[in-house]
Parts: structure tokens; sequence; C-alpha cells
């Protein structure tokens, strides 16, 4: 590994004797992992091992995703890095709360939250950047999310659009990357000796307006994947300075994991920081981690501003027969509140309870889409397939040879002599949803969506 000669001799000067497992651990082969999905029917993976489960996570395994497997599409496993799942395991997500995700693609912590959420309350998650924001939306549907927001924002204009609104807030901060270098060795390019400095800078920035959204006696987790004491506990000294209403938690360091305590020295004048979490690769399996936990002191006197809800839409008499013909015909399991109904073109969505005004959020999902208005009809949406289980529909088929499999995933149709009825089928493999098919005259037609067929 090229490394810089500025970046050697810092962290000689910082690690002292523990510098030379450090270096070697950064030679050393990438660790892979997975997590299982929670929130599918089937929690047994055909094609993965389940016999290295990572300790300080309760759904994680060690072990490589094949990106085209059927565990893989049908949303059951997320591949990744072992260290970064124990930043969503610190946060802990409850059923039923408000919790914004703020620089959230790809979505590992997000779908990780979702998870502890089970489907209840409000899960907003956010990237800045329209390419990533659509990335993170992508695998927000592939595993079957319900109750999530997904948009492309600064956080400056959330913290004005949900000031005071969240039970916890999660900030995997954009940062100098230190501890991706042996995943992705591009990384390495990037680094300069102010660089950390820089992205120190920024994450102040971020964290500004992360504060302003955490209500009183809530909960923040800042993380990073940068081993730079100026990201990680200095920032966390600033913010203790700037923000006295917050106080910091101590985080469980799971015992016998190599999760060690942060560094006091690290941040002059903060002796509380051995309460954060630092992840060695030197320490454990995985590619390295910060990990800070904080609450923000409550106040009961003061006064919390008003969050308008985000009104449902109206649709015409047909609209609603063909809506509810749908549902009734298609998916009868599956209950639906039309004061959550929302449309956005065609599309109609399933927002989750709560949820609040959009303001000029630039939104690109808001809940679950139940399908789309077509002429005379409501077809159903592919994320629907994903996120139901499958005896919530009034069909299904199973796909469990492996001709058929391919064939279904190529977009072709599939003919068959089950005993089924005209309509709309859900498709399942390894025992959960993967698409819609329409049973017409023995032969299933394909819905997969296009751009997903390989």
């Amino acid at each position: 590994m090229a490394l810089s000669e500025a970046f050697i001799a810092k962290y000689q000067d910082l690690l002292g004797n523990e510098s030379g497992p450090f270096f070697a651990a950064l030679e050393g082969p990438v660790d892979k992992g997975f997590r299982l999905n929670p929130l599918k029917a089937n929690q047994k993976p055909l094609s993965l091992s389940l016999e290295q489960p990572i300790s300080w996570s309760p759904n994680g395994y060690f072990g490589q995703v094949a990106g085209k497997s059927i565990d893989h599409t049908t949303g059951l496993v997320y591949s990744q890095e072992p260290s970064a799942q124990f930043v969503a395991e610190v946060l802990a997500a409850q059923p039923g709360e408000k919790v914004l995700d703020l620089a959230a693609a790809p979505g590992g912590k997000s779908t990780q939250l979702a998870g502890q959420m089970k489907g209840q309350g409000l899960l907003w998650t956010n990237e800045i950047f329209f390419s990533r924001a659509k990335i993170l939306s992508e695998n927000i549907e592939r595993l079957g999310v319900q109750n999530a927001i997904v948009s492309s924002a600064d956080s400056k204009d959330l913290a004005q659009l949900l000031p005071d609104f969240f039970d916890r807030v999660l900030l995997d901060s954009p940062c100098s990357g230190e501890g991706m270098f042996r995943k992705d060795p591009e990384a390495i390019t990037y680094w300069s000796e102010g660089y950390p400095r820089e992205c120190a800078e920024r994450s102040e920035e971020i964290l500004a307006n992360a504060v302003a959204m955490v209500k009183p006696g809530g909960v923040l987790v800042y993380s990073t994947c940068t081993f730079a004491p100026e990201e990680d506990e200095q920032t966390i000294a600033w913010l203790l300075a700037t923000y006295p209403e917050f106080e910091l938690l101590e985080i469980d360091k799971v015992a016998g994991s190599g999760i060690q305590d942060g560094r006091p020295e690290w941040a002059d004048g903060c002796s509380d920081l051995t309460k954060t979490a630092r992840l060695w690769p030197q320490d454990l399996a995985g590619e390295g981690h910060f990990v800070a936990k904080l609450r923000r002191k409550d106040d009961e006197e003061e006064t919390r501003p008003a969050i308008k809800g985000q009104k449902a839409d109206r649709f015409s008499s047909e609209e609603s027969a063909l809506l509810q013909d749908f549902l009734k015909q298609t998916v009868p399991g599956l209950v639906v509140d039309s004061s959550r109904l929302l449309r956005f073109g065609d599309r109609v969505f399933l927002m989750p309870v709560d949820c609040p005004a959009f303001g000029r959020i630039k939104i690109l999902r808001a809940g679950l889409c139940l399908g789309s208005f077509k002429k005379k009809r409501f077809e159903p949406d592919h994320a629907l397939a994903l996120a139901i289980q499958p005896d919530q529909a009034a069909q299904t088929f199973a796909i469990d040879d492996s001709s058929d499999w391919q064939a279904y995933i190529h977009g072709e149709a599939l003919n068959t002599k089950a005993d089924l009825q005209k309509g709309f089928v859900l498709m399942t493999a390894g025992g959960n949803g993967v698409g819609w098919a329409k049973f017409v005259n023995g032969q299933l037609k394909n819905f997969y969506p296009k751009g997903l067929r390989h």
C-alpha cells in the first residue's frame, strides 16, 4: 500500500508502539461482511453461511455476498463492512420513533435502522448528492422498507424544516476515509496532511444542523470511517463545548470484540472521550470506525415548534375504486389507511405515520409505493412485491427451478399449470417476494422491472 510519508509519520507519532500492528493491518486482506434483513419473511439464505456471526451486530455475519444471487435480489441480505455495522447498533432505533439518517447513501446504516424499527415509526433518510440518493432509494426499496422517506437535501434546509423533531439522529459524516484505504486504495490518493482538518470543519457545519433536529431528550450518534483525531475526538470535544445542552453517553464496547475506548489525550480538556468508541483494523476484523453517542438534555419548559403534517391526496371516485379493487384482489392482507395516501404523478405512496410536510425538499421516496394508475387499471409497483410478506398476497408463485429463476430475472414469461386465477401474482424466491407477474391463460406475464433484469 502506497501510503504517504506524512500519513506514516502522523500515525507513528500518535500510536507509538501500536503503529507497527496498525500498518501491518492496513496491508492485510479486506474483511467482508453482510447483514440479514429482519423485515423479510424467510431468514434462511440460500447461498451464504451463518457460521461466523459478528459479535457487535445481531444480524451480522462475516462473508461475501454475490450481487446477483437470490439472497441479494430479494433483499434478504445487505453487503456491509463489519465495523460499519456497529454504528446503527449504537443508535439503537426503536419501533414507533422518528429517526433521521442524515448522510445516508448508499443505505447500509439506514436499512439496518429500518430493521430495528420493524416498519413502525418514521425513518427519514437523506443524501445531499442526488446521484447517490438514487442508489440509497434503490436499496431502501430492495430491502422492503415501508416507513422511510428518502430525500436529497442540504442538512441546513432539513434543519429549517424539522427543528427539534427527531428522537434519534445519525450522522455518519463525510470524512477523509482513512478506514477505507484497504478497501478502496483510490482513497489514498485524496489524502493530504491538511485534508482531515478540512473534513473536520465540514463535519462541524453538518453537525450544527444535525443538533438542531434532535428533540430534547433525543439521541445523536456521530461516526466516521477515519482514524484522524481531528475528525473524531476533537470534533466531539468541539460539539460539547459549542452545544452544552448535549452530554456524552457511554458506549458499550462489547466484551471481547476488540472495540476500544476513544482517546481523551487527542482532544485537550475533554476526559469524557473514553465514552466514545474506536474500531481499529489491528484489533478486530473490520476496516475501522469511530463512534460517539450524545444525548440532548431535556427542557420541558421550552416551547417546541409545531411541525406540519404532509396532507394526503384526494382521488377521483374512479381512481378510488380502481385502487380499492386492486388492494382487495391482489394484496388483501395489506392494511392501507387512506389518510396516508400520497400521489406523485401516476404513482401512489403509502406515507409513514405522522409524516411531516415536505416543503421544498426534494423527495425520492415517500414511504411505500403501492403502484401506478394506468388507463382503466392500477398496476402494482416493484417496491410492493419486496415489502409485503408472501401471505399478504392473494396469489403467490414460488420460483424453485433455477431455469425459471434465470428466465424470470431476464424478463421472460413463465408457463405453468399452477391453479391460479387471472390477475397479479406475487413471485417468490427463497420464501421472499421478488417481483410481480400477471397470470393469463396458463402463462405468467413478466412484470420484473427492465432496469433490474440481468
